[in-house]
C-alpha cells in the first residue's frame, strides 16, 4: 500500500473570530497546488483513494488535481494521527489492512506524526511544510514489513 500525505498549501492567517475552516489558500498557495497537482498526476495511479479534510484550503489544494476526492471529518485539523490511522485502517503492528494507493490532504501535525510513526522517527521531530508531498510504501520483505519512504517533495522545487 502506498500512502502519499499532501499538506494543504499556503492558507490566509485567520482574522478574529473566522471559523479555521474557512481559511482560503493565498495566492502563493493557489500555485503550489498547481504545481503539486501536475507532479501528482503524472505519479498517481488512477485508482488512488483521495481522502480530504473539509477545510476550505484543503479541499482548495485537492481540487487543483482534479480527479475525484472524499472528503472525510476525521481530517480536520484537530484530528490525532490514531484517528487518521484508523480512517485509513493501517494498524502500526500488522501494517495497512487495505490495499491500494491512498492520498490524505490535510494538515500538520498530524501528517507529520504519521510519517515520524511509520518510518520509526519521535512522534513530534517530522513536519511536512505547506504543499508538500510525503509518499510512503507499505512492503512486505523476507516476511517483515518495511515501510519506504519513495519521495519528498515540495512545490517550491517543481
Amino acid at each position: 500500500m502506498d500512502l502519499i500525505l499532501w499538506r494543504h498549501a499556503d492558507a490566509e492567517i485567520a482574522s478574529e473570530g473566522e471559523d479555521d475552516l474557512s481559511r482560503e489558500l493565498t495566492v502563493k498557495g493557489e500555485k503550489q497546488a498547481v504545481r503539486m497537482a501536475a507532479w501528482l498526476d503524472r505519479h498517481l495511479p488512477e485508482g488512488a483513494r483521495i481522502l480530504v479534510s473539509p477545510a476550505r484550503r484543503t479541499e482548495q489544494t485537492a481540487k487543483a488535481l482534479n480527479r475525484k476526492y472524499k472528503l472525510r471529518d476525521e481530517l480536520v485539523p484537530d484530528s490525532n494521527a490514531d484517528e487518521v490511522l484508523a480512517l485509513i485502517k493501517w494498524d502500526l503492528e500488522k501494517g495497512p489492512q487495505g490495499k491500494g494507493p491512498v492520498l490524505l490532504v490535510g494538515h500538520q501535525p498530524y501528517l507529520g506524526e504519521i510519517a515520524a510513526r511509520l518510518l520509526g522517527m519521535q512522534e513530534h521531530s517530522c513536519a511536512i511544510r505547506k504543499g508538500a508531498v510525503w509518499w510512503l510504501r507499505s512492503r512486505v520483505r523476507e516476511e517483515y514489513s518495511e515501510i519506504l519512504l519513495l519521495s519528498v517533495t515540495n512545490p517550491d522545487f517543481i
